[in-house]
């Protein structure tokens, strides 16, 4: 082995690996640190830093979900338009994306802020799926299905409104664009790693952190907040806010306590949804005295 000038057996060549990977590693980070205060933005809905990527527009968002809409009706079944369910469940959306512009308002007024009303560029469209899932979505740019599912476990069109305005909520609340954005800010740090020369153990190990540490309770705090817009969108419409505690009690009892524990999960536990739900109450009734006609609100008690 060559001896260098200062003594040193074949030690610089490892000082000089270990300091080009702190170099990786130190450029990576700065330039995550830059994308992340570059992409910040307020959400006017709920006066939140929340992080987007700024190429991606909500006519981006848009295809994405058209594409991903068509896909899903290639595969799944969708119930004959005209039959009695699929006209109930386009009465309750139509309802619901009526009040969006007022809540909207209302909602990012609390905050001092104007809503960006990114709505006005969706094609509404729902369609009501044959299936067992007790579920349902809404894309972005305005494409929804409701799976028939859900139907006997909402019970009631009341229900139904409330899981059909969190949908809709996720969709106005760009989270698509927020998780695209998070998968980023991952992939950013997944290159570092490898650059870097981590071995698949440290890999796994840095992710899991990163996964526990911030994907999941970011997944979760997005779930909190369709919770709360759609529980005022359902509100505004008409329907009874007051359904969601019995809802989610039957969700509760449906998983039978089973699955993962919430800290492992991109969703709160049902008894996590109750008591937000609950604490929200006065709000969502407030919204439905401001919003819904006297009349209007005395006829949802019906449903």
């Amino acid at each position: 082995m060559r001896q260098d000038p200062l003594g040193n057996q074949g030690g610089q060549p490892g000082r000089r690996s270990g300091g080009l990977r702190l170099w990786v590693l130190l450029l990576f980070a700065g330039y995550a640190v830059f994308y992340w205060v570059s992409n910040r933005t307020t959400d006017p809905l709920t006066g939140e830093k929340v992080l987007i990527d700024k190429s991606i527009s909500p006519d981006d968002e848009k295809a994405l979900g058209l594409q991903a809409y068509q896909e899903i009706l290639q595969q799944e079944r969708p119930v004959d338009p005209n039959s009695q369910v699929s006209r109930q469940v386009r009465e309750i959306a139509q309802r619901l994306i009526a009040k969006i512009p007022e809540v909207e308002d209302a909602l990012a007024a609390e905050h001092g802020l104007q809503a960006s009303h990114i709505e006005k560029a969706f094609d509404w469209d729902v369609t009501v799926l044959q299936s067992d899932q007790a579920n349902a979505f809404c894309l972005p740019g305005g494409k929804m299905a409701v799976y028939t599912g859900l139907l006997p476990v909402a019970q009631n069109a009341d229900a139904v409104a409330i899981v059909m305005g969190h949908e809709i909520s996720h969709a106005l609340l760009r989270h698509g664009a927020q998780r695209m954005t998070e998968q980023k800010l991952a992939q950013i740090g997944q290159m570092a790693g490898a650059m870097s020369g981590m071995d698949q153990s440290q890999m796994q190990a840095v992710m899991s952190i990163y996964g526990y540490g911030r994907a999941l309770p970011y997944a979760r705090k997005q779930e909190t907040q369709a919770d709360e817009m759609g529980l005022m969108l359902a509100a505004a419409a008409c329907f009874n806010p007051q359904e969601a505690i019995p809802l989610w009690q039957r969700m509760g009892q449906m998983s039978g306590g089973g699955g993962q524990p919430e800290f492992a999960s991109t969703h709160p536990n049902p008894g996590t949804r109750i008591e937000a739900l609950q604490a929200l109450m006065p709000k969502a009734m407030a919204y439905q005295q401001k919003f819904c006609p006297q009349g209007q609100a005395a006829a949802a008690g019906t449903h």
